[in-house]
């Protein structure tokens, strides 16, 4: 065969057929060898089960699920404490796994018999590893042209070499995440109300702390908060025309004394003249004008002139007459009391009077100073209402604060409890079996038409190589392109190949020429 000459469809096709033995005869042999290693290989049996997500019967908006964790990472966490080596072990333990060649692997039997020998002497640490890898969780794909992206389950199969024993294993291992979601849905609804009842304590004591704040703030500016302020204008724009009024009831009231009291001394001058009695106001009026004249003196002399002199000794000697008038009318004895018992009914009518009106006065006086006292505090109120408006507003706030955040938690502690009370009922997200693990009739390994048609393969490709080989080494020229390429020049004649048929005819023909020329010479003989 030409080595460096591209090879064509027909060329492949002529060596094929030329080779075509050494192709057929690996294949047959490579398919026979696989069908007889299926055969003799250990079995072992897939048993299958498919567990499938069942959603809460209360709808999410009635009960808000507590446990939020994506259904991947709870299937992926659950499956790495199921299949932990304490879990394995167990299953290892329970139900005497590997005790025979069938459950071990095709490699692994051999490993074993030639490596570790009895069963007994193979470390536990092989034996949970081995079990691990003959446990697969898959999950399921949601359905073709559904919206949602939750997982709707997951299959798990268990391989060993006895089927009823692979049943009871995947049976276990079932048991197991049915066992294990309700254990972390019901362990982690109550860690959350727990935590939820610790925080709504903790809040409720803050609560009551700006609740006793607020209510010292409150007492402690009675009438002086922000919504009193409307109330403080109200007021003070009614106590001001009342301060107004009692003011001028107060003045007229002092106008009406001086006029009772100065028509009272008329009576009392008029009276104690007809008596021939001097009197306190006939002193006062001496008083006065002895006073007016010493003021003209002073004007024209000196102190030590003899008129001042004397006006001073007068005045002096009046005003000592005039304060004992008035400490004997300061008080009365019952001298006096039987002389005002004696005086004339209408001195008597303006005592009265004028007692009266004393008692208005004060009446009066006090209400002014109580409307006045009033009026400051409300203008007090009202100056200092923005700062203790801004005090009450951040006491308000904090507040306010406080109280939505403990409502926030008291909401969500009553949906945990109620979470937590559809975990327990066991209505919440739950595992359902959908199919339960099957005990499998035929054997999930070996497969003889997998391995016969894997040892047809291998034979193939081994002809193919033998082919590409023994080619690589044959040198024949079959054709004008082999020769040409050789002898490097054209070929002058072609003589067409003889296989061993054509020269097997050949060779008779020619012996049945040779067998008439002899008969036609024997008989011409004759």
């Amino acid at each position: 065969m030409a080595v460096h000459r591209e090879l064509k469809l027909d060329d492949y096709l002529t060596i094929v057929r030329r080779r075509r033995w050494m192709i057929v005869i690996p294949a047959l042999l490579g398919a026979v060898a696989g069908y007889i290693l299926s055969l003799r290989l250990p079995k072992r049996y897939t048993s299958h089960t498919v567990i499938l997500v069942q959603q809460p019967t209360v709808p999410d908006s009635y009960v808000k699920p507590v446990v939020s964790e994506d259904l991947n990472q709870r299937l992926a966490s659950m499956r790495e404490q199921i299949l932990s080596r304490t879990r394995l072990q167990q299953l290892v333990e329970h139900f005497g796994l590997f005790k025979t060649d069938s459950e071990w692997g095709p490699l692994k039997v051999v490993s074993r018999l030639v490596h570790k020998g009895d069963v007994e002497h193979v470390p536990m640490e092989d034996l949970v590893k081995e079990l691990h890898k003959l446990i697969t969780v898959t999950p399921l794909n949601p359905m073709a042209g559904t919206r949602s992206v939750e997982l709707p389950g997951f299959n798990v199969d268990v391989t060993l070499g006895e089927a009823r024993l692979a049943q009871q294993v995947c049976q276990e291992i079932t048991s197991m995440f049915m066992e294990q979601n309700l254990r972390l849905r019901q362990q982690q609804v109550e860690e959350t109300t727990q935590f939820l009842g610790k925080q709504l304590d903790d809040a409720k004591g803050k609560l009551d702390e700006q609740d006793a704040k607020l209510a010292a703030f409150q007492s402690r500016y009675i009438g002086e908060l922000p919504e009193d302020e409307n109330t403080n204008l109200t007021l003070l724009a009614g106590m001001t025309p009342q301060l107004q009024a009692t003011t001028q009831a107060l003045n007229q009231a002092q106008q009406d004394k001086a006029f009772t009291e100065s028509l009272l001394d008329q009576q009392l001058a008029a009276w104690r003249a007809s008596k021939g009695g001097q009197n306190s106001q006939t002193v006062e009026q001496q008083l006065r004008e002895l006073q007016d004249q010493l003021l003209s003196k002073q004007g024209h002399y000196t102190e030590l002139h003899p008129d001042v002199v004397k006006l001073k000794k007068d005045i002096a000697s009046l005003q000592k007459l005039a304060n004992a008038s008035t400490n004997v009318d300061a008080q009365p004895n019952e001298q006096q009391r039987r002389v005002a018992a004696d005086e004339p009914p209408e001195i008597q009518q303006f005592r009265a009077r004028l007692h009266q009106i004393e008692l208005t006065i004060a009446q009066k006086r006090h209400e002014q100073e109580e409307l006045q006292r009033q009026i400051k505090t409300l203008q007090a109120r009202i100056q200092s209402s923005p700062m203790i408006q801004q005090q009450f507003k951040a006491l308000t706030r904090d507040h306010q604060t406080a109280l939505d955040f403990y409502n926030d938690l008291l909401k969500k502690r009553n949906e945990s409890q109620m979470a937590t009370e559809l975990e327990r009922r066991q209505e919440g997200q739950q595992f359902r079996v959908l199919d339960p693990p099957s005990l499998p009739e035929q054997p999930s390994f070996p497969k003889p038409t997998v391995f016969g048609l894997g040892g047809l393969a291998a034979g193939l490709i081994l002809g193919l190589a033998m082919v590409q080989f023994f080619e690589s080494y044959d040198k024949s020229m079959r054709t004008k392109q082999d020769v040409e390429l050789y002898l490097g020049g054209p070929a002058l004649a072609l003589i067409s190949s003889m296989d061993a048929a054509q020269k097997k005819k050949r060779m008779g023909d020619a012996v049945f020429v040779r067998t008439r020329l002899h008969l036609r010479a024997s008989s011409s003989r004759r």
